[in-house]
This record gives C-alpha cells, sequence and structure tokens, in this order.
C-alpha cells in the first residue's frame, strides 16, 4: 500500500500517523512546501468536547500534546466597558508550530518523516500512488486540477480580519468590541503558549477602508490595531506572522473523492475562525477516513464513497453553525447597538444550536446573571 500526503500541516501529519497504526507496512510519503520549523498563524484552539474525541481515538497523540496546552473554562465578552463572563464552556489552545512538532515527532517515531520544502505542482508529481490525501489546504494543488470533479464552491465573507500574536497571556477566550471614530471592531484573543496569545483583529469592509488600511503597509496598520485595543493589550506588543488583511474564504465541495485522490480539512471545507474548529474538523476527518480504510481492508475504491458517505452529515451540521456564527459576525456592529448582556447572549446563540434550556444546563451562573438583571433567555436578542 502506498499513499502519498500532500501537506505536513496538522491534517497531513495526523493523516500518516493513524494510516500507520492501522496499517504498519503501508509506505507512506507525506510532501510540504514549507521548512519542517515554519509555520504560519499562532495558536490552535480546541473546546474540551473537541480534544475528547482525539483522546478517545488516539490516546498516545493526546498524552503528547494535552501536556502542551493551555487551558481555561470560560469565554469572556467585553461590550460598552463591561466585562461579562460565559461560564462552563472549557477550551485548550496550543501553538500551531508546538503542535506541528509533537505531529513531527509522533510521525518519525511511526517512520514517516516528510519531504519539506518540495513544493508540488502537479499532483503526477508524487509518482504512483494507491492513494493521494489532499492535505494542503485552501489553494490544494490535488482539488486545484480538478474542481469541477470535486464540485467545488468558493467565495469570500465581507469582514475583514488581520490575524496576530501578542506578547500577554489573557485568561480566556476573549471577544472584545469597540466603537470607534472609524466604526466597529472586534478582537477574538485567546492564549495558546504561557506568555503568548492569539490576537485576531475584524472590522467590516466599510470600517476597514475609513480606517485606510487597504493603503497601509504592515506595520502602520499593525500600529493602529495595537492602538485601537491599547487598554486590551496593557503595554503588549502585537506580533506578525505573514498578518495581512483578508476576507474569509467559504469553501465547500460536493464530491470527496476523485478516483483515488480524497481531500481532507481546508482542502475540503473551511469552517469560520470563530468557532475555533478548523483543525479539530480537519483532525476528525482524518479519523473517519482512515476508518473507513481500515473497516474496507484498505480498498480505495470501497473506502472514499465509504468516507463521504459517514462524515459528510456529521460535517454539515458542523458546517451549518459555523456559517451562523460567521453570518453573526458579519454584522456585529449592528450587534453592538445591545446592551451588554442581551449583546452576550446574542453572542452566545449566534451559531443557532443552544436555546434557554441549553443554555441553562451549559452556562448557569450566566443564564442566572442574567434573569437576575431582568432579561429573558427566551428571547432571541
Amino acid at each position: 500500500m502506498d499513499v502519498a500526503i500532500l501537506g505536513a500541516g496538522p491534517a497531513g501529519l495526523y493523516a500518516a500517523i493513524l494510516i500507520k497504526r492501522a496499517r504498519p507496512d503501508a509506505a507512506v510519503r507525506v510532501f510540504e512546501q514549507n521548512p519542517a520549523d515554519a509555520t504560519w498563524g499562532f495558536g490552535v484552539v480546541f473546546s474540551d468536547q473537541a480534544f475528547a474525541f482525539l483522546r478517545q481515538d488516539d490516546p498516545e497523540t493526546a498524552d503528547l500534546i494535552e501536556p502542551a496546552m493551555e487551558s481555561w473554562s470560560d469565554i469572556v465578552i467585553q461590550h460598552k466597558g463591561e466585562r461579562i463572563v460565559i461560564d462552563g464552556v472549557g477550551f485548550s489552545a496550543i501553538g500551531r508550530l508546538k503542535l506541528l512538532k509533537l505531529l513531527q515527532r509522533r510521525a518519525a517515531e511511526l517512520g514517516v518523516v516528510p519531504t519539506f520544502e518540495t513544493r508540488i505542482e502537479r499532483v503526477s508529481e508524487v509518482g504512483d500512488a494507491d492513494l493521494i490525501i489532499a492535505a494542503d489546504g485552501l489553494n490544494s494543488v490535488v482539488r486545484a486540477e480538478a474542481p469541477e470533479a470535486f464540485g467545488e464552491r468558493l467565495s469570500e465573507l465581507d469582514n475583514r480580519f488581520v490575524w496576530y500574536g501578542a506578547t500577554k497571556p489573557f485568561d480566556a477566550l476573549t471577544q472584545t468590541f469597540k466603537q470607534t471614530l472609524y466604526g466597529p471592531f472586534n478582537a477574538h484573543h485567546y492564549r495558546y503558549a504561557p506568555d503568548r496569545s492569539t490576537f485576531i483583529v475584524e472590522c467590516g469592509a466599510e470600517t476597514f477602508a475609513r480606517a485606510g488600511f487597504g493603503t497601509m503597509d504592515e506595520p502602520h496598520y499593525r500600529a493602529t490595531c495595537a492602538e485601537i485595543f491599547a487598554d486590551e493589550l496593557d503595554g503588549a506588543e502585537l506580533v506578525a506572522n505573514r498578518s495581512v488583511w483578508r476576507r474569509f474564504p467559504v469553501l465547500s465541495c460536493a464530491q470527496w473523492y476523485d478516483g483515488n485522490r480524497v481531500l481532507v480539512g481546508d482542502a475540503l471545507h473551511t469552517a469560520h475562525f470563530s468557532i475555533g474548529s478548523g483543525t479539530r474538523l480537519a483532525l476528525e476527518d482524518v479519523i473517519a477516513l482512515v476508518r473507513a480504510l481500515t473497516e474496507t481492508g484498505f480498498d480505495v475504491a470501497r473506502a472514499l464513497p465509504a468516507y463521504q458517505a459517514a462524515r459528510q452529515p456529521v460535517l454539515e451540521k458542523l458546517v451549518r453553525a459555523a456559517g451562523a456564527s460567521a453570518a453573526w459576525y458579519e454584522q456585529f456592529g449592528e450587534h453592538m447597538a445591545l446592551d451588554p448582556w442581551p449583546f452576550a447572549l446574542s453572542y452566545a446563540r449566534r451559531a443557532e444550536r443552544i436555546d434557554a434550556d441549553r443554555m441553562r444546563e451549559l452556562a448557569p451562573t450566566f443564564a442566572q446573571d442574567l434573569v437576575n438583571r431582568g432579561f429573558s433567555l427566551e428571547a432571541v436578542p
């Protein structure tokens, strides 16, 4: 069995790990265009529920990763000078490069060492393979060669966002909303190491234009973002790493495989960063794919349809939630007209998956505090 994997991000490395666990005799080759010690972005976040799937399916890898994670149990909403805690929502985070290094180590223990600094321009360059796994992200070479065969649908949201790190450890996953002379801004920030955090700045298209970000160089707009969120940063610095303003890409595919080529992770779909599930979904894709391979005796022709049939209904529920969350953020400036507590409830219910009863169960302190202030859990802000 010869398997070629394009991409040595979390999905590609994890695919190599699980295949070698399930089929030690398989020849697994992984190709990555970047160096082994390079990555873009800062922290990767998992909810407690999301991390549980990894421990259930692969406790050895979970044991490797978990000690390196930062954990907390609340979400914090900061709006109109008020700090509101939504309890009961546990999260953990890890630096993306740290995660990659741990997965590289685990793969090497199983006999897989990726070929780094090797850009694959055409799939034929990997040579003969029984299975080709596209874990090469949004700009997948595999999908780009046959977008019609995969039923590719690709668009962009309107909001602009830029991804930074910060030299400050925030104590929880925090959403800070600010009204400025340019318009409304939001920052998503959470720690991923004892002294570092992810810090994503987001704004609408009109705010982006009024701020003049489109004509600024990166140091200039970084300084402007730091000024807007000076109170939250409290003297800490924003750290750049290919920190360019972007619009979030919305990708889906009707067909997940073509012959012996199969898509996973961001090569197959995207989920808005506001639900923090991109890496989780990619790893779950890989688990479902390798489960299908194992159950069919690594018969690729049977396994790939089984993978899509089993995984697609589950994925679509999560992607719908991500889409609802993204739609809320596209209008977050309008939601900011709400008072802080109804605004926090609107945020908590943005993915359209939590009703009043579920809110009482998940976040009892927040739910009771809201009622004590005279607001209704049943009302949809």
